[in-house]
């Protein structure tokens, strides 16, 4: 009498597109936190250094600068998780948009009713959440 034991079918994370989604989002969440924390830093630093943060005559609160970013930063992550499994060059197709949404971001600072100084530090919240979140995610998309 012999014994087989059936061995599990080895799993994995990968993909059609040879990327690996659990780095993708362990890295894409930590990009997230670390941008959110970055901006909120940049915003206090602006408010410290005499820049309004009032839009329309309401403050924003320098907490909710890091909400915005890891919220809009997760919409980015999930738009990666789509794009490694329908892009033909997900990495190219995700820098691609991300860009063209992080300058259209911009538009609603340089419209709002705040002073100079508080659109350009709106825009600059922007640009330092871009710098870390794409490259990023996007060093962990196939190219």
């Amino acid at each position: 009498m012999s014994v087989t034991t059936a061995t599990p079918a080895p799993t994995t994370t990968a993909t059609a597109t040879g990327t690996r989604v659990l780095p993708l989002i362990g890295y894409g969440l930590l990009a997230a936190a670390g941008a959110g924390i970055a901006t909120s830093a940049v915003a206090a630093g602006g408010r410290a250094a005499g820049i309004s943060l009032d839009v329309a005559g309401a403050p924003i609160p320098v907490p909710g600068f890091a909400v915005l970013t890891v919220v809009f930063s997760v919409v980015g992550l999930v738009m990666a998780l789509v794009m490694r499994r329908v892009a033909r060059r997900p990495r190219t197709t995700f820098v691609r948009t991300t860009v063209a949404l992080t300058v259209l971001s911009l538009v609603p600072d340089v419209l709002a009713d705040a002073a100079a100084t508080t659109a350009a530090l709106l825009m600059l919240t922007h640009v330092v959440a871009a710098v870390i979140v794409i490259p990023t995610i996007a060093r962990r998309l196939a190219a």
